[in-house]
């Protein structure tokens, strides 16, 4: 077993987060009403508590599955054109919950502002649709993995990183 020292879990912390920054879309795993998975993707905003939010279309079924079943899981991976070998690009995959933001939730609206100054105007457009739903995923889980043999816990409330 190796020992990884307090320096290298925080310098994998960071590794984490850039990671997560890196990134404007997520990819979204939910069940379907039958109990099939189905994966997706859907643009995102990390907001202060660590949830990633969505803004979705009820004609994708991703957002029915939700409305139906709110455990997700979402994936972040490092691009293939810049990753050494495709058999172990980094990655985190978090275990979620979704929760739907209503209209009339005191959040609803800072959290549609924060999509839009990240994503323009097209947010403004989209709200203007009746069947579009906020989500936040709320991390339950995480595990990163950045290499063979390289996985680690990610403590979703301030993530830090320990080894499996």
């Amino acid at each position: 077993m190796t020992i990884i020292s307090n320096a290298e879990l925080s310098d994998l912390s960071r590794q984490y987060q850039d990671l997560l920054l890196s990134q404007q879309t997520l990819l979204l795993s939910t069940v379907s009403e039958q109990g099939l998975p189905e994966i997706s993707y859907a643009p995102f905003i990390r907001d202060e508590a660590g949830y990633f939010n969505i803004y979705i279309s009820e004609l994708a079924s991703h957002t029915r599955n939700l409305l139906k079943n709110p455990q997700a899981s979402i994936l972040f991976i490092r691009p293939e054109a810049v990753s050494n070998n495709l058999f172990a690009r980094e990655r985190a995959v978090i275990a979620c919950t979704a929760k739907k933001i209503l209209r009339d939730d005191d959040s609803y609206f800072s959290r549609l502002q924060a999509l839009q100054e990240k994503f323009g105007e097209v947010i403004n457009l989209l709200s203007s649709l009746n069947d579009f739903h906020l989500f936040a995923l709320c991390p339950e889980s995480a595990r990163y993995v950045v290499g063979f043999g390289r996985a680690f816990n990610v403590n979703v409330t301030d993530d830090s990183v320990t080894p499996i």
